[in-house]
């Protein structure tokens, strides 16, 4: 019988002891057990990230310093780096049933988290200073009524914490927290109204205000309780948050969104936040019936601050935004408005209001099945970092958004948008976990309708997906490529891209709570009710059905192999299935427990299962071997390392207990707090390195999993992790296709680019040009200036001479009469001090007198008062006796007194702190004005000594001036006397160029006379210039005629395009609705091989016909539905003829288009080249004439040189030069007549070309127009650079 039980048990060593000491007693066994158990190793899981917020938490987030935030998430506090991406945990306190509230001291070194612990209250405060953070008071012995704090706030100074309770007993008390001690206990409300915000003035420990549904107080804590300072004037509001902006003001805001700014308790501003219309093209009825909105509960509510806001929908009337959080800053303050926005108001310099400066809102989300309602949650924290770089915001939706200031201070005109601060979480109850081998993935779906991929070592949000139902499990295969969702509509399996989660196969289970890959990949099972439906993922068809539960399945687990399959759901059943035979090999049936979890040790022999009667299961061979307590919970979810030595399970109060493995009888297991809710599931990553833990708190936490020597349980690993991802060949195409368009457009962009950078340095070359021009006369102007300015100089300093001169006298003058006045002044100021020295001697002898006769009088008094107080010094001795008896009496009556004093001494020294801080407050607010003023004065002394002293050193610079002008001076008449000497040397160099320039005269009538000839040369030259003009105009139209051609060859184009475009349309949509046929046609073919298959399982009960007739009917029930979608498919072959006729047809179009889109494509391209080549040769043409033009200049110019060396004149032409003078300037102005029309002309021909070029480069930018490789046009400039070398 010992041994039966010892094997029941599962003690395998204590069978083998058993039986060698035989003779020993079973108390001697069990003692050896405890020792054996003792020495083995103990698992220990220590906490290592967790993705998820808990939002209904008061004051769920605030800045620990510039990079660490601090916000709840299942039973911890966070504390997030934001640079460094670490997380460090401050866990609540044992059995707590969730956090409620939480507040930090100004100074960031304390944290105050308000708990339930089993049905009672507690306030934890912690030292975040210290690392790690431990506790440094626990407040939970209260003398008042409690049923939990749903508000807190710390004083100034850190010293004070003021918290809330909630109704019906809705008391404010006040702590003075490291002492423990009461100092003030008040009823906030009377008529029960829910209070969702308390606070204490930041520059003042006395002052505190309250803010609820009708409630706005502001109090001050005086003579040991808390007083009112402010009185309502009719009813007030619905007010959800406030803050303190100064000493003595506070912005309040409401459920309907209105402003108020409160000084010293009365009103002085107001304000109306405006509702936007939405963005989206849809009604506003539409969007009112979706929206979800927060509204505060009726006063009986018990739930806290926050968990008091419940959604609904909002039907037939305005949505009024509602001020859920504010937040105060230094430029003025930030406050949530309505769903998805956050309002900025700044203070208006020199007034007592407010005005709207930005707006941010919460930006769409693309991966949600209905991006217009993403951005619909509600802002119910907010929170400034301490140097006000950024602003943190918590909503509704369990999300944490940040954004920089900088950011909303450049968006200026526009809404600024939050970014994630993490990544997009979970807002409601985490159904579903799983995880796989070949990659470091986790997947979990939630009753929000997303599903998330997660990478537990990098520690981020891989991929997620929102959808239209809710997601109620989950399964990843081992490669990490495929998942399997149970949607409540349908079971998807689905491909992981590497930017999506697209459906590739969708099966009709309505309502899969669960589903499982084998540990192979090649099988998945999934639940639908009671029945376990098998598939294959190699041809995806459904080989088994697993009927035999008669209640609801609510866990799966293959064994190691995948040949057997274990099944427990709430009929009380666990289930071993032989995939094989698809039967039963083992069951255990115990209705009286509902089974939540089960798992299955590793070599398959053991079963552990976990349900609703507080046990944990050991089943082997269809029997229940161990029974282990829970010690009053009940645990939701087990599984078992890949080792087989440890075990995990979850509880439905949110801990986690990690045991070893043979299971302890006694309670030997670390519990662990980590989530706020029931655990949901619980899995272990492939390497036993990582334990994952959902709950219906909406959090993730992943765990390190240890041995007690702190050694990490790791199972060497043959390959790293995969790195490979899915892509589909269509995203591949597009991607390749939009790369082939950019760079394509990034090389049209260059050749633009060039093309402008030419212009634009044409246009700056020529805008040089004309700079230099202006500059060069503003100089030619300022030079001509500057010599006016130097002769007035001049004037000037003659004039200042004789000025100067004039003061000089006067100032002597007044010297003179100056010392002859004060010489007389002197001579009586000293007959006045002789006589007062004689007043002053005559004065000193009758004080002298005095003060003998006073002395006289002293001693006399003296002696009088001694004999007048020894005789009151023994009167006194009498007394003194009899009052030493008295106070020996009055000792004892104060050492009675003494208690009751040093309880009132308390309430007096605090009393008396405040009086003198506020005195302390006023003292250093009026030394510092006083420094100020002395601030002031010291800077005005030091300005005017400044002055006094820029004042001396200007009187020196004039001085030294006046030096130098003299010198100036003199050297000035040295110069003139120069000058009248350079004056009479130019007259007489006057003369003789005026000779010389009568001598020139008469060599110029001289050459006027050779000007006839060449005049009569020139208009011979121009004769024959005229015909070539002629052919210029002849080819211009020509050109005119090729460019008409080119339009209407562009319209050509363009229009083929449009013809291409529409054929590309249509035959993707007949290769869209070719695959959907081919669908059709492979699901038809499925389907017959179906019918094949169970026809043939039907023949074989030919011999019995009852059976067989069971069989067809069920064919028949099974079949004939499908049946009919076959003959449909049969009706409809005609169609698809048709369909393959009308596309032959249209493939023979497309083919004759590409044709002639061909043929008129290169008939264009050498119409272009003709005109190109057209186009040069004119300009060839044109260059040539330049240089015939250039020539004839030169030989005109040679010409006239030679005229002017030969000096040849007869005397018989003398007569005639009367006559040539005048017919020489006739044709000298026919000349340049003729001259100037040249160059107008060729001006007009580079113009006509300029133009031609433009057009052709306009015409190289239109679609579809390619200009042929290596035909340009060459420059104007470099043709006029090649004319002007070739003459030169």
């Amino acid at each position: 019988m010992i041994q039966e039980l010892l094997w029941r048990l599962g003690v395998p060593g204590l069978l083998r002891l058993f039986r060698k000491n035989t003779c020993g007693s079973l108390r001697c066994i069990v003692i050896q057990s405890r020792e054996a158990r003792g020495t083995m190793s103990t698992v220990v899981a220590q906490s290592l990230h967790v993705f998820g917020l808990r939002s209904h938490v008061t004051n769920n987030i605030f800045f620990f310093d510039e990079q660490i935030v601090i916000f709840p998430s299942g039973n911890h506090c966070v504390k997030y780096n934001l640079d460094q991406k670490w997380q460090k945990f401050i866990a609540g306190s044992d059995k707590s049933q969730g956090m409620l509230a939480l507040s930090i001291s100004p100074n960031r070194r304390y944290l105050a988290i308000s708990e339930t612990v089993q049905d009672k209250p507690i306030i934890t405060i912690y030292e975040l200073s210290s690392i790690p953070c431990r506790k440094r008071k626990v407040l939970n012995n209260f003398e008042f009524q409690v049923q939990k704090f749903t508000s807190m706030a710390f004083s100034p100074d850190s010293k004070y914490l003021l918290t809330q309770t909630s109704p019906p007993e809705s008391n404010l008390v006040y702590w003075l927290w490291e002492k423990q001690k009461v100092m003030a206990v008040i009823k906030a409300d009377i008529q029960n109204n829910p209070i969702y915000q308390v606070s204490i003035n930041p520059q003042d420990n006395t002052q505190v205000c309250i803010t609820g549904n009708g409630i706005f107080k502001i109090l001050r804590f005086a003579e040991g309780t808390l007083k009112q300072t402010n009185f309502q004037r009719g009813e007030s509001p619905n007010c959800l948050a406030h803050s303190w902006v100064s000493e003595d003001r506070i912005i309040v805001g409401t459920d309907t969104g209105k402003l108020f700014l409160f000084e010293s308790g009365d009103q002085r501003w107001e304000t109306n936040i405006m509702v936007k219309e939405p963005t989206s093209s849809r009604s506003l009825d539409i969007i009112h019936e979706s929206e979800s909105l927060v509204e505060f509960p009726p006063p009986s509510s018990p739930a806290s601050s926050i968990e008091q806001m419940s959604t609904t929908t909002y039907t037939q009337q305005v949505v009024l935004p509602q001020v859920f959080a504010i937040a105060a800053y230094s430029k003025g303050f930030a406050c949530s408005a309505g769903p998805g926005r956050v309002l900025l108001f700044e203070k208006v310099e020199e007034k007592d209001f407010y005005r709207e400066s930005r707006e941010i809102r919460i930006p769409v989300d693309p991966q949600s099945n209905d991006p217009s309602q993403s951005d619909k949650q509600d802002v119910l924290c907010l929170c400034f970092s301490p140097s006000e770089e950024t602003l943190v915001a918590s909503t509704s939706k369990n999300q944490l958004y940040s954004i920089t200031m900088s950011l909303t201070e450049i968006s200026k005109g526009e809404a600024a948008h939050f970014e994630y601060l993490l990544y997009p979480l979970h807002s409601a109850s985490i159904t579903g976990l799983a995880t796989c081998i070949r990659k470091p993935l986790i997947a979990t779906c939630s009753l929000d309708r997303s599903v998330r991929i997660w990478n537990y070592e990098s520690n981020t949000l891989e991929l997620y997906k929102e959808y239209q139902e809710e997601a109620y499990t989950v399964s990843l295969h081992p490669s990490g490529h495929y998942i399997v969702v149970g949607f409540a509509d349908k079971l998807r399996l689905m491909n992981l891209l590497i930017d999506d989660i697209r459906s590739f196969k969708e099966y009709s289970v309505r309502g899969c709570k669960e589903c499982a890959f084998s540990n192979g990949g090649h099988l998945f099972a999934a639940v639908n009710g009671n029945v376990i439906h098998i598939f294959t993922t190699t041809n995806l068809e459904n080989i088994n059905n697993l009927k035999g539960h008669t209640g609801k399945i609510r866990s799966l687990v293959w064994n190691t192999d995948d040949s057997k399959l274990i099944s427990a759901g709430t009929d009380g059943a666990v289930y071993e299935w032989n995939l094989s035979t698809g039967k039963r090999e083992t069951e255990c049936v115990l209705k009286v427990c509902s089974y939540n979890s089960v798992t299955i040790s590793p070599d398959g022999k053991v079963i552990f299962a976990v349900g609703s009667d507080q046990t944990l299961k050991e089943i082997a061979d269809s029997l229940i071997l161990r029974e282990i307590p829970a010690f009053d919970v009940v645990y939701t979810a087990i599984t078992i390392s890949h080792s087989g030595r440890m075990i995990f399970v979850g509880t439905s109060v949110g801990t986690i207990r990690a045991m070893k493995y043979p299971l302890p009888l006694q309670r030997e297991f670390n519990e662990y707090q980590a989530h706020a809710g029931p655990v949901t599931k619980i899995l272990l990553t492939f390497d036993d390195q990582f334990l994952l833990t959902v709950s219906e708190d909406g959090c993730l936490f992943t765990w390190k999993v240890f041995d007690k020597e702190g050694r990490g349980i790791k199972r060497e690993r043959e390959v790293g992790f995969a790195e490979e991802v899915l892509v589909t060949k269509t995203d591949m195409e597009e991607k390749a296709q939009i790369m082939l368009e950019l760079k394509t457009r990034v090389e049209e962009l260059k050749m633009e680019n060039e093309y402008q950078l030419r212009l634009k340095d044409m246009n700056y070359s020529e805008k040089i040009k004309e700079l230099t021009d202006k500059f060069i006369q503003e100089m030619e102007s300022l030079k001509t200036k500057n010599q006016v300015l130097k002769t007035e100089k001049e004037k000037q300093d003659i004039s200042h001479r004789e000025h100067l001169e004039d003061l000089i006298e006067r100032q002597s003058r007044e010297l003179q009469d100056l010392e002859c006045c004060n010489n007389q002044k002197l001579l009586l100021e000293y007959e006045k001090y002789q006589e007062l020295q004689l007043k002053s001697q005559r004065m000193q002898e009758e004080y002298e007198k005095q003060l003998r006769d006073n002395d006289e009088t002293k001693s006399q008094a003296l002696e009088e008062l001694t004999e007048f107080y020894e005789a009151k010094l023994q009167e006194k001795t009498g007394l003194l006796e009899e009052a030493q008896e008295d106070v020996r009496q009055q000792l004892r009556e104060f050492e009675e007194t003494k208690k009751q004093i040093e309880e009132d001494e308390d309430r007096e020294i605090q009393d008396i702190k405040t009086k003198y801080e506020r005195k302390l407050r006023d003292e250093k607010e009026s030394n510092l004005r006083l420094k100020g003023e002395t601030g002031i004065m010291r800077k005005k002394f030091s300005s005017l000594q400044k002055e006094i002293e820029e004042r001396t050193n200007d009187i020196e610079l004039l001085k030294t001036e006046q030096v130098k002008l003299q010198g100036v001076i003199r050297s000035l008449e040295k110069d003139i006397q120069g000058l009248k000497r350079e004056i009479q040397e130019r007259d007489e160099t006057i003369q003789d160029k005026e000779k010389r320039i009568y001598d020139l005269k008469k060599k110029n009538q001289e050459l006027e006379k050779f000007k006839f000839v060449l005049d009569y040369k020139i208009k011979e030259l121009k004769k024959q210039i005229e015909p070539r003009e002629n052919e210029i105009k002849v080819m211009k139209e020509q050109i005119q005629e090729m460019e008409d051609e080119l339009e209407r060859f562009h319209k050509q184009n363009t229009q083929l395009e449009l013809n291409i475009t529409e054929l590309l349309q249509k035959l993707r949509a007949t290769d869209q609705e070719m695959r959907k046929e081919q669908q059709k046609e492979r699901d038809l073919e499925a389907l017959v091989r179906r019918f094949k298959t169970d026809l043939h399982n039907c023949v074989s009960y030919i011999q019995e016909p009852r059976q067989l007739k069971e069989k067809i009917r069920a064919l028949f029930e099974k079949y004939v539905q499908r049946a009919d979608m076959v003959e449909i498919a049969g009706l409809n072959s005609d169609l698809q003829q048709e369909y393959a006729r009308q596309r032959e047809h249209l493939e023979r179009n497309l083919a004759t288009l590409k044709k002639k889109v061909v043929k008129e494509g290169e008939l264009h391209r050498a119409d272009y080249v003709r005109i190109m080549q057209e186009n040069v040769s004119l300009i060839k043409e044109i260059n040539e004439l330049r240089r015939e033009l250039k020539l004839t200049r030169s030989q005109i110019y040679d010409l006239e040189s030679a005229l002017k060396v030969s000096k040849k004149t007869r005397a018989q032409e003398a007569p005639e030069s009367v006559l040539t003078k005048d017919v020489v300037g006739t044709s000298s102005t026919m000349r340049l007549n003729e001259q100037e029309e040249t160059g107008r002309i060729i001006e007009m021909q580079r113009l006509e070309i300029r133009r031609l070029r433009d057009q052709i480069q306009e015409q190289e930018q239109v679609p579809g127009f390619h200009t042929i490789a290596g035909v340009r046009l060459p420059s104007l400039v470099d043709s006029d650079v090649d004319f002007e070398v070739h003459t030169k």
